[in-house]
């Protein structure tokens, strides 16, 4: 389970509205089944987390949503910047998910992506949605720590 970065990790992307939108209770690291110009799109930081979400078919997770924009360089073979691309996680790890969206109907959203010894990791999150006046106090918090800070410094 990740949480801090490592000396050995190069964060490429975060979801900041999965942090506002929902509240995270596990967080877990994930492979990504990619293609050549979606890694090399992904080095140059061409992607987006903003609406992607964890779904699961036939027994295998799927990240959906997740936009990596086409590799400036590639050619008719380039992939599309939308498609859904199979996480890589144990059997188990798949099971215990699925149960937890289907029981408590809770979300998975990934987090932030990130290199990890050359390898395109996912650290994604089960996590509950947040309503409107969690939101607010969410909001709330953050604006009195800014200020705390601010006369701290003054």
């Amino acid at each position: 389970m990740a949480t801090k970065p490592d000396a050995n990790e190069k964060v490429i992307a975060t979801n900041r509205k999965a942090f506002h939108d929902y509240f995270v209770l596990q967080k877990l690291e994930a492979g990504i089944a990619l293609t050549g110009t979606e890694v090399k799109s992904l080095r140059e930081g061409k992607v987006n987390l903003k609406d992607s979400y964890i779904d699961f078919d036939h027994g295998e997770a799927y990240l959906i949503g997740a936009h990596i924009s086409p590799y400036s360089h590639g050619n008719r073979e380039n992939h599309d910047p939308e498609r859904k691309r199979k996480l890589l996680l144990h059997r188990r790890e798949i099971d215990r998910l699925f149960g937890q969206v289907v029981e408590k109907g809770l979300t998975i959203v990934p987090l932030r992506l990130y290199f990890k010894s050359g390898r395109v990791k996912a650290e994604i999150a089960v996590v509950r949605g947040k309503k409107l006046f969690d939101k607010r106090e969410s909001e709330k918090r953050r604006e009195l720590d800014r200020e705390a800070e601010a006369a701290m410094k003054r």
